[in-house]
């Protein structure tokens, strides 16, 4: 299997013979995405969430193509990213959604990066940093507005909203929440969480706010306010779990026959002997693999159903379970001409959506994407 070495734009026909996955990110679909977003969001100013290598996709070709796209706020998840992000973007604002660990505070100050300070006890030690610097150093606050998750309670926003010399020495320049299930547009918590946002942000200084992520912008503009943070939109996934997706696919996903054979009714196939032939069949051993990002759980046995993908505009479902190299796929009824070794499947494209592999892999596209091995040959295209 090949390492990850990108390629601009060079078709699958002139690939490395030894190339068996090829992995294909379309930059020019993911700034129309962008810009999508951005125009559904409008006047809101439209951020860009590039936390986990881009959501899998490649941080050091995703963020600068977005920020040449006009993109000039940025979400990372950790210290880290956001260092490598400071690298790529040298003028870019960034803020760190895990906040302000202990004795970080200097490494902030040194890359100009934000924390989004997630309590009271982050909001006075930023504080007290700041004083200590003489400046009035940037930062988010995070309400927990009903998820539960990382923000301050909202006791913790009435123990902090009238401590002037914590607010006098630093620059909130930013309050934001985190929607909780937004994926399902007619969920009253959405309108709860926006509710108890509205009141609790009332208590501290005036500062920009944000609450929408991808699912949140569509919404609507009462979501929107002043700055929207779409993530899995950007990539291409779907932010709500009805009706049809609005945005452009932006990975495609390849792998490769190395063999091709013809086995027996009542053969078994794969690890496990899970999958038993009901009739004479050609199967297509192809290059892929759970190391691949090609799930375990997308494994199919007797009487289950299989994901499909393509070859051209032939359909394979896939055999027996999901190794960590390989999958097994049913060419009987695919043209010889088309299923021959060395020839092409689609795993994730036009015909197979990262939607629909995440639908029988049980999870969400957010795993996919983020899941995608690194043994591809990864070729970037426009943007």
């Amino acid at each position: 299997m090949t390492g990850t070495r990108p390629l601009d734009a060079t078709p699958e026909h002139e690939a490395a013979a030894s190339e068996t996955a090829i992995l294909t990110i379309d930059l020019d679909a993911l700034l129309a995405n962008y810009r999508r977003l951005r125009k559904l969001a409008a006047p809101a100013e439209c951020a860009a969430v590039v936390k986990a290598d881009a959501y899998g996709l490649g941080l050091g070709q995703a963020a600068p193509a977005l920020a040449r796209a006009g993109c000039k706020t940025f979400f990372v998840a950790t210290l880290g990213e956001a260092q490598a992000l400071r690298q790529l973007l040298p003028h870019a604002t960034i803020y760190v959604f895990a906040g302000l660990m202990p004795a970080t505070a200097e490494f902030f100050h040194q890359h100009d990066l934000r924390p989004v300070l997630n309590s009271a006890e982050e909001i006075r030690e930023w504080a007290g940093f700041s004083a200590s610097k003489g400046e009035t150093l940037p930062c988010a606050v995070h309400i927990d507005s009903g998820m539960n998750r990382l923000g301050l309670s909202a006791e913790e926003v009435d123990a902090v909203a009238g401590a002037r010399d914590l607010w006098s020495v630093l620059k909130l320049s930013l309050v934001m929440s985190h929607l909780a299930c937004a994926d399902e547009p007619t969920h009253p918590k959405s309108e709860v969480q926006r509710k108890a946002f509205d009141r609790l942000r009332a208590r501290l200084p005036k500062a920009l706010a944000s609450l929408a992520n991808s699912a949140g912008i569509l919404l609507g503009p009462d979501y929107a306010y002043d700055l929207v943070r779409p993530g899995i939109a950007l990539y291409g996934g779907k932010p709500h779990r009805e009706g049809t997706n609005p945005f452009l696919p932006v990975v495609h996903l390849k792998g490769r026959i190395l063999q091709v054979r013809t086995v027996a009714a009542g053969e078994t196939v794969g690890y496990g002997a899970t999958r038993r032939l009901q009739q004479s069949s050609r199967v297509a051993i192809v290059s892929v693999g759970y190391a691949d990002g090609l799930f375990r759980s997308l494994s199919a046995k007797d009487d289950e159903e299989s994901l499909v993908v393509y070859i051209g505009s032939h359909a394979a479902p896939i055999l027996g379970r999901v190794s960590m190299d390989l999958i097994t796929i049913d060419v009987t009824f695919v043209p010889e001409t088309a299923s021959r070794r060395g020839q092409w499947v689609e795993l994730i494209g036009p015909n197979v959506s990262a939607q629909e592999l995440a639908r029988h892999a049980g999870t969400i596209d957010y795993e996919v994407l983020t899941n995608l091995g690194r043994r591809a040959l990864r070729r970037y295209i426009g943007g």
